[in-house]
């Protein structure tokens, strides 16, 4: 299978991007973030990157889910 940079449909905090580099590179994406905020706050240019990234890249597939995923959602406030 061809690896495809995408941006990310699972580990996405603002548009996914780092999640889809760290998809990617195989590499952990918070790394990724640490690295990007790093040349964001130095060099001034991250947000303007970050942003024709999330322009560019196409965001990829969601993950299939199962039937009993959509037939009975999990409640975010169900406690066990």
């Amino acid at each position: 299978m061809k690896k495809e940079l995408r941006r990310s449909a699972t580990d996405c905090k603002l548009c996914g991007v780092c999640g889809g580099l760290g998809e990617y590179f195989g590499i952990d994406a918070n790394l990724i973030r640490l690295i990007w905020a790093a040349i964001a706050l130095f060099a001034g240019s991250g947000v303007i990157l970050y942003i024709i990234a999330a322009v560019i890249l196409p965001k990829a597939d969601e993950p299939q889910k199962d039937l009993k995923d959509v037939l009975h959602p999990q409640d975010p406030y169900d406690e066990e």
